[in-house]
Formats: structure tokens, sequence, C-alpha cells
């Protein structure tokens, strides 16, 4: 008997699979999916929000540390509450009723700066005081389906939670394609849809020259154009004028392509790093085992073409940073920063263990990269000895070593529905009908890749510019929720239906909470009546969403 229990607990613990019964599984823990099941468990719901990660709030929380916004006025719901509750701990009160003023540049939120553990704690609060049951590690292996309605989603650890409803709030619209509804992850091209951003993009504001004015004192020239965005007429061979000898690390040949042509690729991705210069608090930036000086050669040729145009340069030229309280930085991208483009295009489709790999391979060539700004002798003295300034925080993502758990996902997936949000409507051409909220940022797409065209380094895709002038515009209800004949009880409020060009504008955070606070609502409108989330009644959707604060349509004197 004693050698038999012995034995017994020398055998491993094998965790039984646990079965969840609720009425709305809200799938993704970011910033949108804390707002859903906010709204669902204060409209009386029993709801389970499933995390693939161990964090919740995603980009808000995960170093996207100054939010960008677009005009506070088109802000409303959970989303304002969120960001006043949070800038509150600093003893700030935000003005939601004033449009941000530009310092020569897109007008961001600089109001809105805060530290990323901060952050995660304001959504870990909200979503305890509401009463969601939050389920970490919750990576989605399949989806079943009884006809159009999804009955259980089952996790890769065998846990399965059943739901009446079912919001997806990934980046990546992983619940939504493993429900069988219909996506794109390509550039539409645009002829798609009668668009004039679309498809492949050589914008002239970020056309490759051989001269750039001087900054002001913000770093931006008149034209609002920052340092960070300076794109020179730069080499890309190993042996410079010799394409037989190949392209530098960090350039790739390929087809240049017909400007508005369908093509493949998302935007570039990063990580929006959190830096300090706090010695007392700082974890030192170490490079990657495998650092290699050369693969930033084309880095070394870039510096050589903005010192030969007289610039006196700084840490901008590599990235724009924006203080945060206490000493921190908020790190932002740049021509050469922390995007690397083309290694974002598997992510979308990649297992989970395939993005791991991926997100490495972002973090392995951003520490390079600092590492050389710090340390080659190459690059000007100013620009190492202000990197030399900075470090990782100890006291932020802490289970990581200071560096962020939340790569930028800028784009992935996008759901086709019945209705595709276009560039008529985030140009104020055409208005979408069933309005559940507002967005109000400017065209802001990252580079999809860096090539070769006209024998010299070229970002394809590039794009930041406004929307013509037009103010905030109506998101409709229906580029949410599938098509009617492909899934009845879901919601999809990150990875909803739009245009590429569209969803340029659409892909803040803010706008994210709102998308998905009113997809809640109309779960919990849906699960009331019996009814499909496609038939939602359109009035009794409108007056709940501005009973709880919602911004649903703007006023033309407000433009």
């Amino acid at each position: 008997m004693t050698r038999l229990f012995n034995l017994l607990i020398l055998l491993p613990v094998v965790a039984l699979a646990e079965v969840h019964e609720t009425d709305l599984c809200v799938f993704g823990g970011t910033s949108g999916g804390v707002s859903a099941a906010v709204q669902a468990a204060r409209m009386g719901k029993k709801v389970i929000l499933a995390e693939p990660g161990k964090h919740l709030g995603g980009m808000t929380s995960g170093g996207l540390s100054a939010v960008d916004i677009g005009d506070p006025r088109s802000v409303g719901g959970i989303a304002r509450e969120y960001f006043s509750r949070l800038v509150g701990s600093y003893g700030k009160k935000l003005q939601w009723d004033k449009a941000f003023k530009s310092d020569g540049g897109p007008a961001t939120g600089g109001a809105y700066a805060i530290e990323p553990h901060v952050a995660e704690q304001v959504f870990i609060d909200m979503a305890r005081e509401a009463g969601v049951q939050v389920k970490f590690e919750s990576k989605l292996a399949s989806v079943t389906k009884d006809g159009l309605r999804i009955t259980a989603i089952t996790m890769e650890n065998g846990d399965v939670i059943r739901a009446k409803m079912f919001i997806d709030t990934t980046y990546e619209g992983d619940l939504m394609a493993k429900a069988g509804v219909s996506y794109t992850i390509m550039r539409e091209g645009n002829a798609k849809y009668g668009e004039q951003l679309n498809g492949i993009q050589y914008n002239e504001r970020f056309k490759p020259r051989s001269e750039f004015a001087q900054p002001g004192a913000n770093g931006r020239l008149k034209n609002g154009l920052g340092v960070w965005d300076r794109d020179f007429l730069l080499d890309p061979y190993v042996k410079p004028g010799c394409p037989e000898s190949g392209v530098l690390p960090l350039v790739t040949l390929d087809d240049v392509g017909k400007v508005g042509d369908p093509a493949p690729g998302v935007q570039a991705y990063c990580y929006r790093l959190c830096l300090t210069t706090n010695k007392a608090n700082m974890i030192p930036i170490t490079p990657p085992a495998d650092y290699d000086a050369s693969r930033y050669e084309i880095v070394v040729r870039f510096i050589e073409a903005c010192l030969q145009n007289g610039d006196d340069m700084d840490l901008r030229w590599f990235s724009k940073h924006d203080p945060l309280p206490n000493d921190k930085w908020d790190f932002n991208t740049a021509t050469f920063g922390g995007n690397l483009p083309g290694a974002s295009h598997a992510w979308p489709e990649a297992t989970y263990a395939q993005r791991e790999n991926i997100a490495k391979e972002h973090e392995n060539y951003h520490r390079g990269l600092l590492h050389f700004l710090a340390t080659d002798k190459r690059v000007p003295q100013k620009v190492r000895d202000d990197m030399q300034r900075f470090g990782l925080p100890k006291d932020e993502f802490k289970d990581t070593n200071g560096w962020p758990h939340q790569l930028y996902i800028r784009e992935a997936r996008r759901m086709v529905s019945s209705l595709v949000m276009t560039e008529h409507h985030t140009f104020g051409k055409i208005f979408a009908p069933k309005s559940i909220g507002l967005g109000s940022y400017g065209t802001d797409v990252h580079e999809v890749r860096r090539i070769v065209k006209d024998g010299v380094v070229t970002r394809e895709g590039k794009l930041a510019g406004s929307r013509g002038g037009f103010g905030p515009y109506e998101i409709g209800y229906d580029a949410i929720v599938p098509k009617e004949n492909e899934c009845s009880n879901l919601l999809v409020t990150f990875a909803l239906s739009a245009s590429h060009t569209a969803f340029a504008s659409i892909r803040m955070e803010p706008v994210f909470m709102i998308t998905s606070q009113s997809a809640a609502t109309a779960a919990c409108l849906a699960m009331d009546a019996g009814v499909d989330a496609q038939a939602v009644d359109e009035t009794k959707l409108r007056r709940q969403l501005l009973k709880d604060g919602q911004v649903l349509e703007w006023r033309a004197g407000q433009r």
C-alpha cells in the first residue's frame, strides 16, 4: 500500500478541463473587451471575459501610453469614464467638451499620457467592481456551432465556455475566423469600393528626397512632418549602386506594383516602449544574443544622409517620445524606429506559438536597434548620449522584465459584413446607418513594406493625413455583426467590417472601447428579446446607448 501511495504521488497532476456556462462570453481582454464585459455585467448579465494572455487592457495598458483620442468630444460612455478615472488617479481632470489644439502636427492625447501599470489596474478594478469573471491564458482552439449559432468555444487546455452570445474583442478576429465568418487581410485596392487611398500606395508626403528643412523646437516642420519621418534617397544595396550585390538587411526586394492595386500585407507592428530616465528604477536595455551591428547598415546610411542635410540629430530622429508621469516616456516609432515592416504579415493567420516567435523577432530587432543607437561609433555622439539616458522601468511589465507584454497589432483580419466602412464614411461623403459610436482620427497607415523603388529605399503603404476636413463620423451597427447567413450570436468590434483605408482611421483604442460597449449593449438586448444579433431593435439600442453616455452623432455646428 505504501509503495502504491508513493507511486501515485510521483505521477503528474493533470488539471481537469472545466465547462463554464454564462450569458455572454467576451473573447479578448483588450480595452474593448473590458468595456464590453463591464457594460453587460452592469446590464445584469453573467459575463466571462476570456483572455489568451495574462493581462487586461491590450495596447492601452501595453505601452500605448500617450493615447491618441482624436476629438475628445466624440468619446462617450465607458471609454470616457475609463480615461477620466485613469487621469483622475494623477489628480488631473479631462476637458471632454473641448477639441485638442495642434502644435503643428496631429492633435494627440498628451493629456491622456499615463503609466501602463496604472492603466491596467483601472481595467482590473472596473472588471472586478462589475462582477466580471476573468479567465486568463484562454487560448482559443475551436468553435462549436449549431446552425448559425455558436454554442461553445473550447480552449487549448480543454476548458469550454458555453454562452448565449459572444463578442470577439481580439485585435486579430480569432473567434470570428474560427466561427466561419467572412473576413479579409488584403488591402482591397481602390476599385473595390471606389476609394482613393487603398491598395498599394506611394504617398508624396513620404516620397524619398534629397533634402529636408530643419525642424522647429517641437521636432516638426511647418507642414507638420516630424524628424521621425524623414525619407532620404538611400541606396539599398550591400555594395552601393550594385544591385547584383543584393539588398541590405531590413530592406526587401519585392514587386513595386501599381498604385491603387489590391495587395497583401498589413501595417507594420512594433512595441510601444515605456522607458525611464530614473536610474533607481531602471533595467538596462540589453541586446539580443545574436546582435549583429551589420543588420543596421541601412540606419548608418540614413544617419549619413541626415548629417549631410545639416541635421543636428537627437533621439527624436529614431523615435518620437512623449513624456509620462514619474520620469517615464512613451516611445513611438520612426522611419527607422520600432516598426519592422513585413514581419507582421504572417501574424493574423498565425498560431499562438507562431505569434510568440513573430513577437520575439520584433523584440530582438528593437533591442538591437536601441543598443546600436547607444553604442555604435557611427551614431552621432548626441544620439548615443541621449539613448544612454533611458532604460526599461522596473515597475512596469514586471513579468516580462520591463519589456511590454503586448505587440502593437495595428491591423489584422477585418470582417466583411453587410456594411463595410470605407473612405466614403470616414471622409463624410456618406453616413453609416444605425450609429453605435463615432470615429474621429485621421487616416493613419504605417508602412506595409520597406522595398526598393526607383533604386532607393521606399516605405510602401505609408499614409498620414486628415480626412478632408470632415469631423467625427458615425460607425454603423451592421459593421460589427456578421452577415445574417454566417453567424447569428456573434459581434466583432476590433476586427470590424472596414476597408483597409477606413480601418486606418477607426483603429484607435477609445473607438474600440466605444464599439465594444455598444456591442455588449446589443448582445444584452438580443438575449432579452430572444432574437439574433442582426435583429436587435434599433430604437431600443439607440435609447440604451444614449442613456449610457455614448455619443452617436456629430452636430454640424461642432465641425
